[in-house]
């Protein structure tokens, strides 16, 4: 069966959610969920939602869907859990690789589902997780319906996708603008939307958009009840609603809608049609500038973004979204103020000087009471009208009965007071009993966490690398004396270039005859089956000598392991390692090294594993990689590789690389990023080495960068950086 999955971003989302039709709701408790600023549920508050949702037939799934750091993860995540694992929580969401490691080792029947945080792109790394013990894969929203259908197809994963609601613009854990910007980071559930803010766009000196498509970030709400036929023939499990900021009212209206039509395709799918009212009705509770069908069927496009504000006037000021009162009154009668009630059926047994025997039965599970006994009536017997009336006093209890037989044998007589307590007796045992069905007795043991390993941490001495994106940066640095090793992306040579494997190997083999280790980056986003022209390439690369492969996502890694190079895989810093337990994962893996996240901060990063890590201590950080592309939606698609710029409110420029052999953007930030001064105390955190990534840079820029880093670090030179350096956030870190 196909479930329908709704937010909660309250208790009271929670229960209009249910009231309306939803299987299931996702939720956040108090800590380490991806919308901290939601209505959040204290403990007491989730235990009580727990119970709510198995007493009628649902489930519930935690979301654990950030990053943690060190000491979250060995004090504190052991504790939030247990007291929700022993009530019986049916499945903990998560993005985390510490995190599913301690859930996979601590609560063994947990069942952990991968967040789209995750940002799974294809069926090798959906696969990978299915053998680490996920049951679920959330799967980037940007997946069409036949990659999609690769996973199901390759996987015995539940597969479950956004349907409705808010589509961010950037690939879901992928994102560091809100973060780097501002300091509150998407990646601990603190997102404040960049991505919704005006932008003028440029190429060179010439505008590509103008006032009426300024929010050139910002995609239009998807919203797919028309696809669901063709979603669930994908091979999707669950329908996931957006919207844990939204009102109770939000939630049960799309709720109620999605529920009807796939209620309609898996009873009569010949007489699928969705009426126009409900879409008017949708588009009523919320809607960003219009809908769009999300990225089911197509890569990417104008159609699917807002461009313009709609909000705003046309002087600028603020216009209220009109909402309609009337509608939103009905769902707060119809689900929001429901109490919603579990059918049972029942049967009482009245004998004279016997006790009487109440038994009950919802589902599959049955209890039976006895009560006081009725005695032979001297006048005014009981009659069964009168039994069962009083009897199906349910109140808040959360049970009706859908049917009650009374079985009365003579003339009877019994106080009322000894049915309500009957009764009472009985709803409460089958309550427990339905809720005992989900509990878990056993306490799980915590093991002591390990001892972190720094006894390489002061070995040798610096070792510094470059990333090169373009072939005049790799040109340029080949014979840098200090440079002892180059990452060429394998961008340089795009798929439609002649001879790019020559080129390739060429390349890397004048990088190692200038005794440097020559490497390769793989791109930054990789979907479903698109490594596979670019495997004879890896290869080749391999027997060249190429000792190292920058992976940035979980498919490029799974392909590389598939290959049986996982050994020489780095891992870049957006496949994330915030916690020890996170590195010591990836360790276990077979990787080579992984790189320092670049949101934590310098006691962050001391108190992490990071003798086999490297650390960026400069370049410009990419703040988003999108599977939309600025210059398509505000000009036309060259296929050229274009480079464009976004410039906002204040003035400040950020570089928009267009990489059109996989098609996608990356946004980069106005500064680049330098732990220049701070090189003494960098170079006490233990890391194995340390990367100058080159992006956007020229070459001389490059050269010019890597004579002052590689003077600071490697020959103590005291002179000043010449151009204006952002630490990120060395010294601040994120909350």
């Amino acid at each position: 069966m196909v479930e329908v999955l709704a937010p909660a971003g309250s208790y009271e989302a929670m229960t209009a959610a249910a009231a309306a039709g939803a299987d299931a709701v996702y939720i956040g408790g108090s800590r380490f969920g991806a919308r901290a600023y939601a209505d959040n549920l204290d403990e007491q508050r989730m235990l009580e939602a727990i119970d709510y949702m198995h007493l009628h037939g649902k489930k519930l799934y935690l979301t654990v869907n950030t990053l943690l750091k060190e000491r979250e993860l060995e004090e504190d995540l052991y504790s939030y859990l247990l007291p929700y694992y022993r009530e019986g929580l049916d499945a903990v969401i998560v993005q985390d690789f510490g995190v599913l490691s301690c859930i996979r080792e601590w609560f063994p029947d947990l069942a952990v589902h991968a967040s789209t945080q995750m940002t799974v792109t294809g069926a090798e790394g959906a696969s990978f997780l299915e053998r680490l013990g996920a049951v679920r894969v959330v799967p980037a929203r940007e997946l069409s319906l036949e990659e999609i259908a690769s996973i199901r197809a390759h996987t015995n994963l539940e597969i479950e996708t956004f349907v409705h609601g808010a589509l961010c613009y950037c690939y879901s854990g992928q994102c560091l603008f809100s973060s780097i910007l501002g300091g509150r980071s998407g990646n601990r559930g603190r997102c404040a939307q960049p991505c919704r803010l005006p932008y003028e766009v440029y190429e060179g000196r010439r505008r590509l958009n103008g006032r009426e498509s300024q929010y050139v970030l910002s995609p239009k709400d998807m919203c797919t009840v028309e696809l669901l036929p063709r979603i669930v023939q994908a091979g999707v499990t669950s329908l996931k609603i957006e919207g844990r900021m939204k009102k109770p009212e939000y939630t049960a209206g799309v709720v109620r809608i999605y529920r009807k039509y796939l209620d309609l395709y898996e009873s009569h799918p010949e007489k699928f049609h969705v009426e126009q009212a409900d879409m008017k009705e949708l588009y009523a509770l919320y809607n960003r500038d219009g809908f769009n069908k999300s990225y089911y069927q197509v890569h990417n496009g104008r159609d699917m973004m807002a461009m313009r504000n709609e909000k705003k006037a046309a002087d600028g000021t603020d216009r209220k979204n009109v909402r309609d009162e009337k509608l939103f009154a009905q769902l707060k009668r119809e689900f929001t103020d429901k109490k919603l009630k579990r059918f049972i059926i029942g049967s009482l047994r009245m004998r004279a000087d016997e006790p009487m025997e109440l038994s009950l039965s919802c589902g599959d599970i049955a209890v039976c009471c006895r009560g006081e006994c009725p005695q032979p009536a001297q006048n005014r017997p009981l009659t069964a009208e009168r039994v069962l009336e009083q009897m199906e006093k349910t109140g808040s209890t959360p049970f009706e009965f859908e049917h009650l037989d009374i079985q009365m044998e003579g003339d009877l007589f019994l106080p009322m007071q000894q049915l309500n307590t009957l009764r009472r007796r009985g709803l409460e045992q089958l309550e427990q009993v339905m809720l005992d069905v989900h509990r878990r007795r056993g306490v799980p043991h915590m093991p002591e966490p390990p001892v972190p390993d720094h006894t390489a941490e002061a070995a040798g001495d610096p070792v510094l690398y470059a990333l090169t994106e373009t072939l005049e940066q790799a040109e340029a640095l080949l014979n840098h004396p200090d440079i002892r090793g180059i990452y060429i992306s394998l961008a340089m040579f795009p798929r439609c270039v002649k001879n790019r494997r020559e080129k390739l190997v060429s390349l890397l083999s004048r990088i190692r005859a200038a005794g440097k280790e020559a490497m390769a980056a793989l791109a930054y986003m990789i979907r479903d089956g698109e490594l596979k022209a670019d495997e004879e390439l890896i290869l080749e690369a391999r027997q060249a000598g190429c000792s190292a492969f920058l992976v940035r996502n979980l498919e490029s890694f799974a392909v590389l392991e598939r290959l049986g190079l996982a050994h020489l895989a780095v891992l870049d810093s957006s496949v994330y390692t915030w916690n020890n337990r996170s590195v010591r994962f990836w360790q276990s893996q077979g990787v080579l090294r992984t790189t320092v996240p670049a949101e934590l901060n310098s006691r962050e990063i001391a108190a992490r594993e990071n003798s086999g890590s490297e650390l960026v201590i400069y370049g410009y950080l990419p703040l988003m990689v999108s599977a939309q592309c600025v210059k398509k939606n505000t000009d036309r698609c060259t296929h050229e590789n274009a480079r464009v710029f976004l410039k906002d409110r204040y003035g400040k420029k950020f570089a928009v690389q267009c990489c059109c052999d996989l098609c996608y953007n990356v946004i980069y930030n106005s500064l680049p990023y330098g732990l220049y001064r701070e090189s003494e105390q960098v170079k006490a955190l233990g890391c194995a080495a340390y990367r100058l990534n080159f992006t956007v840079e020229d070459a001389g820029t490059a050269v010019m960068a890597a004579d002052a880093f590689a003077a600071r670090y490697l020959r103590g030179s005291q002179k000043d950086f010449p151009e204006e350096l952002t630490k990120g956030h060395y010294k601040r870190g994120v909350e």
